[in-house]
Order: structure tokens, then C-alpha cells, then sequence
């Protein structure tokens, strides 16, 4: 079968179906594997006796790798051969999640988190690419990407009731175990149905970009950390040691992108006025929604005694939510531009955000939390649609994946600042709450806070998150002043060069 691009004619691939159920199986995996370790984290921290203020540097060591990482996994992919990159990343992220599941302290739990980011920042890339190199006719791509959103759409519910399932039915270990089967699948069918794809020529890796900034980023959520620390605050040395340290690391990231001929972040890609209101919104969305995640985890478990499984589903309405008001933004989108949608859904967003704030330990779901769950989705599912087409806006053709991988990093670098910077502020006002309202009711387990104390803490870090939501939606307002007439169009003519070197 051919189709006609560009005047001339392509053979499609026959097999370029099974390559997408090959890719949407790996996708869902990496998906699924940030939010099933929420559910699972009050059991590991028990188990592995990780303490409250360094409990957040399990979702951390995965999201701050997998994001400084990404712009380096997909020009190695680019250049290496994509398919080759795709099964390396599966293979390895197989043998990180064993290492995982099997760990007896929480250093072993880190370092196979932190490498579960390596690999992952190798494979979603790499399967992002596969699909735009394997479909090349524009009505097939626009299907491919739609089963490729879907499950960027749903993977976060199916993580968040699986890891319930996993954690109350097994134990919370198998949260990592379940993802050797699906990688192990996926790389079975992977060598018979997906065919190698690369750029050809040489280029040079920007490793020292990509090792500066990731250590920046980890610099600055370990300042964080030790402000939550005993004996410590925003103030002492060792806190603004990292902080500080952080911040010079990220100049020094600038510096050589600005220097060196081939960087892992072109600076041109930030100068476009649209471009960088979007991915600045986008990282104070980010800032404010992962931790939501974290806290009402342990607020469903620990406050309440809610099964797992019970605190998995309780979420399934946020997913919902989002879902369907990105289905409203994607109409509405082309009808009246992204400025009016993206402003209105973080403000929306932060109203849900703030009412969740106001819980009490005896605060009821159906009334309470339910509804704020609710208008949070709706107002972030506006946000998600838009904020990503506009993020690519007049981006030159050659400096489309770069700009893909930066709103995906800007995502997960975010989520990895807000959720350590939201902890913090939770475990400081929890410790402080504590020493003014000295807790007089039954005897707690040993190390356990007063549950009053711990949803005061919770409600503090709700309060800031509803204020980066906010921030978002002014940002947006502010910058990103294209109408809907002027939005760039994707390109529907595969990449110069690549449907010669599908092999």
C-alpha cells in the first residue's frame, strides 16, 4: 500500500499497526510507573523506614533523572537508531524496576528509581519518534498520536487503581515487579513488527549539558529536603549550600548550551515570546498538581485507614475530569484561540485547589474532596491541551523534537521541584503546628503525628500549590498572546530524509 506526500508516492509499512500496539505498551509502562508508586509509597516508606521529609525523593530520583535526561535520549535516539534506543530503554528499565522491587533500604529504592529515569528518558522519546516516522500519512498519524495521548490520558487512573490493587492484594513491591512483564512483552514484539528509523550523519552528545543540569535540579530538591530536616530550616548553611549550589549548576547548564555547537537545549527554542510563556506556565502547573497526588495518598491511607485500593479509585474522578475537559479544549481550541482556555482552566484549577485546602481529618469525600478533585480536572484538563500546541508555536521543523522533549521535561522538572517544595512546607508546618497545639487524644504509633497536625501540613502545601496554579493562568495571560488564527499547524510531510531510512 502507498500514499502520496509531498507529490510523491510512499510505501507504507505493513506492519505499522503491531509497531503501535508495540509502543503503546511501553508508553503505558512508563506512564503508569509515576503515578502507581504513590499509592504504594505510604507501605514502602513503612517498610524501608524512609523518613516524611525524604519520602517525596521516591517519586523525585524518577521524575528529576527522567526529565534531565529526555533532550539527551532523543538525540541519541535521533542518531543512533530509534528502535535500538527503544529496546536499550526497555530492557534496562525491566532490570531497574527488578532492582527496585527487590530493595532492602531505601538507598537501593532510590538508585533503581533514578535509573528507571535513565532509561525511561531513553524510551519515550524514542517511541514518541517511532510513531511520526512510522506513520506518514497525515489521517494514520493523527490516529497513531491519538492512541498515544489516550494513554497519556488514562495511564495516570489505570497507575493509580493498579497500584492499589498491587499494594493491598500483594504487596507494594509488585508496583515495581509488574513493569518487567509489560517491558519484556514489549520488546518481544518490538523485534519482528518495528522497523529502525535514524537521522544520518554524526553529531555529538552534549552530556556535560545534560549531567548540569540534572544535577542542578537535584542540588535544588535537596535543599529543599534539608529544610524539612530536623534541626534545620531555610536559613541554615547546609539548606542554602544545595540551594545556592543548584542555582550556579543551572547557570553553568546555560553557559555551555550558549557555547558549545551542537547543545542539548538550543537557546532559540526559549526566545519565541509564545513558546516561553507556555513552558513557564506549564512548570507552575506541574508545580502545583504532582504533590496533590502525594498528600491525599496519605491523607486517604493514614487519616482515614483507607485501603490502597480504596485511595487508588478515590482519584479515578480527577482522571475523568481531565479527560473530559480535554476533550472541550480540543474543540474549542480552533474556535476561539488558546489565550481565553489556557488563562480560565489554572485559575479554575487553583479555586479546586484552594477549596481542597480547607480539609479537616474528618472532612467527607463525597462533600469535600470529591467536589475540589473535580473542579481541579476541569481546570487543568483546559490547560494541558492548550499549553501543549502552543508550546510548539512556530518552532522550526529541525527543532520540533527538541521543543516536544522540552514541554515534556518542563512537566516532569516541576512536578519534581513542587513535590520536594510542597513536602517541605507540609513537614515544617506540621512540626510547628505541633508544638502549638500539643496533642491531648489517644496514644499514636510510634513516630506518627497527631492527624490534625499532618492535614494542617497538607493544607499549607495545598494553599501554595493553589497559588503556582494561579501563577499559571497569569502567565499564560500575559505571554502567550497568539490568536487562534496564527496557531501553527503540525507538519504533515515526514522529516527530509527519514522514510528513506525506515529499514
Amino acid at each position: 500500500m502507498t500514499t502520496q506526500i509531498s507529490g510523491d508516492l510512499v510505501d507504507l509499512d505493513p506492519k505499522r499497526w503491531r509497531a503501535l500496539i508495540v509502543i503503546a505498551i511501553a508508553s503505558l509502562m512508563v506512564v503508569l510507573d509515576a503515578a502507581i508508586m504513590n499509592i504504594a509509597l505510604p507501605q514502602a516508606q513503612q517498610a524501608l523506614h524512609i523518613s516524611t521529609a525524604n519520602r517525596q525523593w521516591v517519586v523525585t530520583s524518577y521524575t528529576l533523572v527522567f526529565g534531565g535526561f529526555l533532550l539527551l535520549g532523543g538525540r541519541i535516539g535521533d542518531y543512533a537508531g530509534r528502535k535500538k534506543a527503544f529496546i536499550i530503554g526497555l530492557v534496562g528499565f525491566a532490570l531497574a524496576s527488578a532492582l527496585g522491587g527487590f530493595a532492602q533500604d531505601q538507598s537501593m529504592l532510590l538508585a533503581a528509581r533514578a535509573l528507571q529515569g535513565v532509561f525511561g528518558a531513553l524510551l519515550a522519546p524514542a517511541a514518541l519518534s517511532l510513531i511520526s516516522v512510522t506513520f506518514v500519512n497525515s489521517e494514520e498519524r493523527a490516529k497513531a498520536f491519538g492512541v498515544y495521548g489516550a494513554i497519556s490520558g488514562v495511564g495516570a487512573a489505570i497507575g493509580l487503581i493498579a497500584g492499589g490493587l498491587l499494594t493491598q492484594f500483594l504487596n507494594w513491591r509488585w508496583c515495581l515487579f509488574v513493569n518487567i512483564p509489560m517491558a519484556l512483552l514489549a520488546v518481544g514484539l518490538a523485534v519482528p513488527n518495528v522497523h529502525e528509523s535514524k537521522i544520518e550523519g554524526k553529531t555529538k552528545y552534549d552530556v556535560p549539558g545534560a549531567i548540569l543540569s540534572t544535577l542542578g535540579f537535584v542540588s535544588l530538591v535537596y535543599g529543599f529536603t534539608q529544610a524539612a530536616q530536623p534541626g534545620h530550616s531555610w536559613g541554615s548553611t547546609s539548606t542554602l549550600v544545595y540551594l545556592i549550589g543548584g542555582g550556579l549548576l543551572l547557570i553553568a547548564f546555560v553557559i555551555v548550551e550558549l557555547n558549545v555547537k551542537q547543545p542539548l537545549l538550543p537557546m532559540s527554542v526559549l526566545l519565541n515570546r509564545v513558546r516561553a510563556g507556555s513552558f513557564i506556565a506549564q512548570f507552575f502547573v506541574a508545580i502545583g498538581m504532582f504533590p496533590m497526588f502525594l498528600f491525599m495518598t496519605f491523607y486517604f491511607q493514614q487519616i482515614h485507614g483507607w485501603s490502597p485500593i480504596h485511595a487508588g479509585v478515590s482519584f479515578l474522578p480527577f482522571s475523568l475530569g481531565v479527560i473530559t475537559s480535554a476533550t472541550v479544549a480540543s474543540k474549542l481550541l480552533p474556535k476561539i484561540g488558546p489565550r481565553p482556555i489556557a488563562t480560565v482552566g489554572p485559575i479554575v484549577g487553583a479555586l479546586g485547589m484552594f477549596w481542597l485546602s480547607t480539609l479537616k481529618p474528618d472532612s467527607s469525600y463525597l462533600t469535600h474532596v470529591l467536589p475540589s478533585l473535580v473542579m481541579m480536572s476541569l481546570g487543568l484538563g483546559l490547560a494541558f491541551v492548550t499549553v501543549t500546541a502552543t508550546s510548539l508555536f512556530n518552532v522550526p521543523f529541525h527543532q520540533s523534537g527538541v521543543a516536544s522533549a522540552l514541554q515534556n521535561q518542563t512537566g516532569q522538572i516541576g512536578g519534581s521541584l513542587g513535590t520536594a517544595l510542597l513536602n517541605t512546607i507540609a513537614v515544617s508546618t506540621t512540626a510547628a503546628y505541633v508544638i502549638a497545639h500539643p496533642w491531648h487524644g489517644a496514644t499514636l504509633p510510634a513516630g506518627m503525628q497527631p492527624p490534625d497536625a499532618l492535614v494542617h501540613g497538607y493544607s499549607m502545601a495545598f494553599r501554595a500549590g493553589a497559588i503556582s496554579l494561579f501563577l499559571a493562568g497569569v502567565i499564560y495571560f500575559l505571554f502567550v498572546n497568539v490568536d487562534r488564527e496564527h496557531l501553527a499547524q503540525h507538519d504533515d510531510v515526514a522529516a527530509p530524509g527519514e522514510a528513506a531510512h525506515l529499514g
